[in-house]
């Protein structure tokens, strides 16, 4: 049974909070997110840093990938690819995401974000997806972290 995501709820996800990124939708393997350009969302050449622009992608990914999940998997980016092309300072960014293909274990998604309608940039990422409940070992000091 696919799964929901509490869009319009604050607090499920405290880092898109921080930054400011919504969703206009999310379900059947698609998300539409949404991002208000702000003064600390800027680099020091005062365009919108690439890593926002790649934020909207990755979480726009893994919420349409969620979408089309069962309760009893995960999902987890393995690689990202993404291509700018123009830079904008003010107004609003648009995600649109979908998934491309999707077999057991790993779905392959193409998102694009468009400012006034105009690309900034594109992307295709392909996501890990992960059945039951997992262990991981952290990289970091080696502690290990249950997935809840």
């Amino acid at each position: 049974m696919p799964r929901k995501i509490p869009i319009e709820q604050k607090g499920f996800s405290p880092f898109l909070d921080m930054v400011g990124m919504t969703f206009n939708t999310v379900a059947d393997g698609y998300s539409q997110t949404v991002l208000q350009i702000t003064e600390p969302l800027l680099n020091s050449t005062r365009v919108v840093h690439g890593g926002v622009t790649f934020t909207l992608t990755d979480c726009g990914m893994g919420a349409a990938l969620f979408s089309i999940l069962d309760e009893n998997e995960r999902v987890r980016t393995v690689e990202t690819q993404i291509v700018y092309f123009r830079a904008v300072s003010s107004g609003t960014l648009v995600c649109d995401t979908r998934v491309i293909n999707r077999s057991k274990r790993i779905a392959v998604l193409e998102s694009e974000v468009k400012h006034k309608g105009k690309l900034v940039s594109k992307a295709i990422g392909t996501f890990s997806i992960i059945k039951g409940r997992q262990e991981w070992k952290s990289l970091i000091d080696g502690e290990v972290v249950e997935d809840r």
